[in-house]
């Protein structure tokens, strides 16, 4: 695949294996043992070893990552229960009591600044976010999670069954983490698959939220309301087929990356190199991003299957939405900006549609050089919607504000 042209230095991933190695879990009965163990690795060759993985893993990861932002911050495990006050059910509908956890990133700001929650999309973490915490935390009390099941969050066993029970999995995990940290009247800010649950999420608990930005949403439209032709005509090859009948059987791109062992990292390099530098949009990735990005995928991707699994049940084949947004956009009581790199292969053409049958006020702008990760592709571009979008939290003179240059409203 064109994704995958750029190749990585087997010194990076020895590095790699050689730094998170040193923490993976042995076997130590006796000392002989653990030596012979010892030397019998030593005989394999750097890149053929498997790398290990753990959510301890994931958070050493996020915070050589976030080494890149100045503002500083702090993590934190917050716990949200084992399930919904006065349920039967615990997350996943798993028997377990065990208390689950949302890894959370705060960062310093001014004294009464308007706090604004971000969530990542699937396959993502809140790390995904790092070219934008710095000019973001200059307005806002920034505070990142990573979505149960996800990142350095706990990773129960996904069990849901229905979109309803996955819906609701991640719309009262979240709720829980909202009580557990005291917050309302924030603002929320959800990209693709985040910004799925985030707008459900402010559909379900309006009181909470005071505005909702959607960056790049996922799940606007469904598959009949887009009619997409290509989705039509590649069903019906046998190609086709084979990607609907992997998909219905909830097989993921992280699968694929576990099963490629001591070749993930390579694969997960050539990725992010390729997607964020030679067919990136805008703004490429230095050499210790990229490095320390791949790095944080990789881990986020291989460790316990659990977040990813929502797939099937919130979306068919083709990316669109079971229970898409547009349904119940003439419910919604929030505020709404929608953001969108000009490249972005989601189509702002659902929010448009949606706009239609809101009773709120809703924008939708578009940022030039920017594809889906829009905040990564042109994190000045992306900054200066979010800042407009919140113009009425931020600027003494709302009013007086004007769409920054550049940017177009759609």
């Amino acid at each position: 695949m064109n994704l995958f042209r750029s190749r990585v230095s087997t010194s990076v991933v020895s590095r790699m294996a050689g730094e998170l190695g040193s923490s993976a879990s042995v076997p130590t009965t006796t000392s002989s043992s653990s030596s012979s163990w010892a030397k019998t690795r030593s005989l394999w060759p750097s890149i053929l070893r498997w790398i290990p993985t753990s959510v301890d893993h994931i958070i050493a990861a996020e915070k050589r990552l976030l080494s890149l932002v100045k503002t500083s911050y702090v993590v934190e495990q917050v716990n949200i229960g084992s399930g919904p006050p006065g349920s039967k059910v615990r997350w996943f509908r798993s028997t377990s009591d065990e208390p689950r956890f949302i890894n959370t990133a705060t960062f310093q700001s001014k004294e009464d600044s308007p706090t604004l929650v971000m969530v990542h999309g699937y396959g993502a973490s809140q790390g995904f976010f790092f070219r934008n915490f710095d000019a973001l935390a200059s307005r806002f009390k920034v505070i990142a999670i990573d979505q149960l099941g996800w990142g350095g969050s706990s990773r129960p066993d996904f069990t849901c069954k229905s979109t309803e029970e996955t819906e609701a999995w991640f719309i009262d995990s979240f709720e829980e983490w909202r009580k557990a940290k005291n917050l309302s009247g924030f603002i929320l800010l959800g990209h693709s698959f985040g910004g799925y649950v985030a707008a459900k999420y402010a559909l379900k608990h309006p009181e909470h939220v005071q505005h909702l930005i959607l960056v790049g949403p996922a799940g606007v439209s469904s598959e009949s309301e887009s009619k997409p032709e290509r989705l039509t005509k590649l069903r019906a090859t046998w190609t086709g087929a084979v990607f609907n009948h992997l998909w219905e059987s909830n097989f993921t791109p992280q699968k694929v990356v576990r099963g490629l062992g001591p070749w993930g990292p390579d694969l997960v390099n050539r990725y992010t190199t390729a997607r964020f530098g030679a067919y990136s949009t805008g703004e490429v990735l230095n050499e210790e991003e990229s490095k320390l990005l791949s790095d944080y995928v990789y881990h986020t991707l291989v460790a316990k299957a659990s977040g990813e699994l929502c797939l099937k049940y919130i979306f068919s084949f083709g990316a669109f939405a079971r229970m898409p947004l547009l349904q119940s956009a003439s419910e919604w009581k929030v505020p709404t900006t929608f953001i969108y790199g000009f490249e972005d292969w989601m189509n702002y053409k659902g929010a448009q549609e949606a706009r239609q049958h809101m009773k709120v006020p809703c924008e939708i702008i578009r940022v030039p050089q920017g594809g889906h990760f829009v905040f990564i592709d042109n994190p000045t571009g992306f900054h200066s919607a979010v800042f407009y979008a919140c113009r009425r939290y931020i600027s003494p003179k709302p009013e007086n504000e004007r769409l920054p240059e550049g940017l177009t409203f759609a």
